[in-house]
């Protein structure tokens, strides 16, 4: 067994690796969307197809990773057939006739083979980067029915074969783009960072020699397993079961039903989905991919941050989930906004595991929350759009997170398995015809308890183009993020065009088809925020005091919510009053 100094420092390596990867993929990206927003992810695999260390990136894609790969080796491409110099490229969410593919078509899949002098093959470099524009019905959100109106689909094909790039596949997914100079420039992007991986890689095995490389690489998984079956021991053995409601607003049928039975028996752990609804005729879907990288990444929330994360932490966890399902969907169903399901999953897990590990969850948070519009105004953006002189924008609306056992939700934070930041203003408004009016936390709207929820943001533009469709997808719209353990509820979500004037309407509904815009039309969205943990009168008043003090939450709600007396002159607590209140309500 190789010593823990040069465990550690091979993990830190190949974590390097995998984030070099990454942050080729930003820097030298060309949309928004990945130089901006980040929405790109990357990991290291062994010969074996076991994960050995993947980025600071999107949870969502990180988990999805393993599951394609292996689909692509078993089903499509056999070590066999690889070459040095090759890269596989697939963007399809049922390769091989299941749901083990990638997320939905804009997500692009890449990996490249990595091979060593005369060893031969010793791993996998391998990305996903979230793609502009691949065709279908829309560029931005919309109700999709099937899989084929959302884009074109590769299942595995050799983009490079012995390092000489295909061609006509080239020219077909050029072709069938309404951006394709990002697609070019993203897709190089991505090209690049898969062989920063094979080359990074390789450097590593030069400086310890690959048996030194397999030695510690096995046991760094079976270091991560351990730890991690350590922590599912401290859980009390059981079933804890929770459901959960998505699409609230009844929209297209709903609302729909997901279920989770979790249980624990000693060092293991099983999420059992059965009871969770039939998947549907809409977008909102999750494959089969996601719904493990959501429960893979819900339960690294719950277990010590200081494991290494490779596939060794994923050894004690069974998922079962149900074909046909919302969260098994297969052909020929639509999955683009199976984002949609996959935060609601989150909150699935928490709810359930709060009745075994109440210390270690949170209280419900924001959900998913995007829009995207597109336009034209060639004289304020001369240059136009690629191909139909049209800009596009848009951006994750990050709202408020839940409040855990010893801590305040973050507010204005991208949630869960999403974990993209916020694009600059002034990037969006260089890019496309619109103008930002407001960006800010939304007083009062957290989630009142012991530890309160994070803030919703209130988020405002002006579209100053021609020809506008804009797209929403608005999570939580009816049923609020719930609170724990006595905390409350945080606020649902709501978009409303032409605030403030005659023509001002609110959406009624989660997501659907793009609606018209016109110059000078405003889009105002208020997002979801996070629930709270714990009784709001137990809140330390010192804590309320600095909200009240910062502007976030009024005197009023202070009294009203949390038992605490605030002079709004002085900014002072009233000992005295605050106790009889809370006394009274004991």
């Amino acid at each position: 067994m190789a010593s823990s100094i040069l465990l550690e420092v091979v993990n830190n390596a190949l974590r390097s690796v995998a984030e070099q990867m990454s942050v080729t993929m930003v820097r030298s990206g060309y949309s928004t969307i990945v130089k901006e927003m980040m929405d790109c992810s990357s990991a290291i695999f062994d010969d074996q197809g076991r994960m050995l260390s993947e980025g600071a990136n999107v949870p969502i894609h990180l988990n999805c990773l393993g599951p394609c790969l292996n689909t692509v080796i078993t089903k499509f491409f056999p070590r066999d057939q690889l070459n040095p110099g090759d890269i596989i490229l697939t963007n399809h969410p049922y390769a091989g006739g299941e749901s083990l593919g990638s997320h939905h078509t804009k997500d692009f899949i890449m990996i490249a083979p990595i091979f060593y002098k005369d060893a031969g093959l010793v791993g996998y470099s391998v990305t996903m980067l979230h793609h502009k524009d691949v065709a279908g019905m829309w560029t931005g959100d919309s109700w999709t029915v099937e899989v084929y109106q959302e884009g074109f689909l590769m299942e595995p094909i050799k983009l490079y074969d012995k390092g000489v790039r295909n061609e006509a596949l080239w020219h077909v997914i050029l072709n069938n783009t309404r951006t394709p100079r990002d697609m070019k420039g993203d897709l190089m992007a991505q090209i690049s960072a898969c062989n920063i991986g094979v080359s990074s890689f390789c450097k590593i095995v030069d400086k310890y020699g690959l048996d030194t490389i397999h030695e510690v690489t096995e046991d760094l998984l079976n270091y991560s397993e351990r730890m991690t079956r350590a922590e599912i021991l401290q859980i009390r053995d059981g079933e804890y079961s929770h459901e959960e409601k998505i699409l609230d607003d009844g929209y297209a049928g709903g609302p729909y039903t997901l279920k989770l039975t979790v249980r624990v028996k000693g060092d293991s752990i099983e999420f059992d989905y059965t009871g969770t609804d039939k998947q549907v005729k809409g977008p909102i879907n999750s494959p089969l991919s996601a719904t493990i990288s959501a429960t893979y990444y819900a339960m690294r929330c719950i277990t010590d941050a200081a494991i290494p994360s490779n596939q060794g932490c994923q050894r004690p966890i069974r998922v079962i989930a149900p074909k046909g399902t919302m969260v098994n969907c297969q052909m020929p169903v639509g999955c683009f906004e199976r984002m949609v399901t996959d935060h609601i999953l989150v909150d699935l897990i928490m709810g359930a595991m709060a009745q075994a590990v109440p210390d270690k969850v949170m209280a419900d948070s924001c959900g998913c929350n995007y829009d995207f519009c597109n336009g034209t105004n060639l004289e304020t953006h001369p240059r136009g759009g690629e191909v139909t002189h049209r800009q596009y924008w848009g951006e994750i609306v990050p709202g408020g997170l839940g409040a855990r056992a010893t801590k305040d939700g973050l507010s204005i934070m991208a949630c869960h398995v999403t974990n993209c930041p916020i694009p600059p203003l002034e990037a969006q408004e260089i890019e496309a015809p619109m103008l930002f009016i407001e960006r800010s936390i939304l007083p009062d709207s957290e989630g009142a308890g012991k530890f309160r929820g994070g803030f919703a943001q209130r988020r405002k533009w002006k579209f100053v183009g021609y020809d506008g469709l804009s797209s929403h997808v608005s999570q939580k719209s009816k049923i609020p993020p719930q609170g724990v353990f006595g905390g409350r509820p945080g606020r649902c979500s709501k978009w409303i065009v032409n605030e403030g004037t005659p023509d001002e309407y609110s959406f009624e509904y989660a997501m659907g088809d793009p609606i018209p815009f016109e110059y000078g039309d405003t889009l105002t969205c208020l997002t979801a925020s996070g629930g709270g943990y714990g009784d709001p009168f137990e809140r330390d008043p010192e804590m309320v005091l600095h909200d009240v003090a910062m502007g976030l939450v009024s005197v009023e709600r202070a009294r009203d919510v949390y038992g605490v007396c605030i002079d709004p002159a002085s900014l002072t607590i009233d000992e005295e009053a605050t106790k009889a209140l809370r006394a009274g309500k004991a």
